[in-house]
């Protein structure tokens, strides 16, 4: 008796993809009494408040640079970027680390809150309206729960001409 091998042909054709665990998640913290989110894909890391050395000639929402592992970051306070009034910092003001473009770029942002998913169907369009400074920084609305998280858009927060002026006071 002869054993037969035979390999399933509809194996052969199965497709291997990657699945994006990154894919719907948003890293949320807060500011003030609002909580905002960034996605996950964009956050290095989140580190404590440390020692900012100031820039020269440089908006008021840029608080300066710091040394990250031997890597020169600029640093955001998102409150003063959103024209709110400025707080002072405490245990649980936070830098997020993103990267945006191969750029480093530290977020000062109140309070992290968590990682939540928020799928696609649940964010809306924010509405137009006139821009406003917080208006032209949202990429949408994500619905959780019985609640509203603002999602960013990283690009209009972190680019424009003061960041590149920034980076090149800062030679980054």
């Amino acid at each position: 008796m002869q054993k037969s091998s035979s390999i399933d042909n509809d194996l052969l054709d199965v497709e291997y993809v990657e699945e994006d665990t990154q894919k719907d998640k948003f890293l949320t913290f807060r500011l003030g009494e609002e909580e905002y989110g960034l996605e996950i894909r964009n956050v290095i890391e989140i580190i404590g408040i440390q020692r900012v050395t100031d820039l020269p000639d440089t908006p008021k929402y840029v608080r300066g640079v710091i040394n990250l592992r031997g890597k020169v970051v600029p640093v955001i306070d998102v409150r003063l970027r959103f024209g709110m009034a400025e707080k002072e910092y405490n245990e649980r003001t936070c830098i997020v680390v993103v990267n945006l473009n191969e750029m480093l770029v530290g977020l000062i942002v109140d309070s992290v809150s968590e990682v939540i998913d928020i799928p696609a169907g649940d964010i809306e369009t924010p509405p137009t309206m006139k821009k406003s400074a917080k208006n032209h920084f949202l990429s949408g609305l994500g619905k959780v729960g019985d609640t509203v998280k603002i999602l960013l858009d990283l690009d209009q927060l972190v680019q424009g001409e003061d960041i590149e002026q920034i980076l090149e006071v800062a030679n980054v």
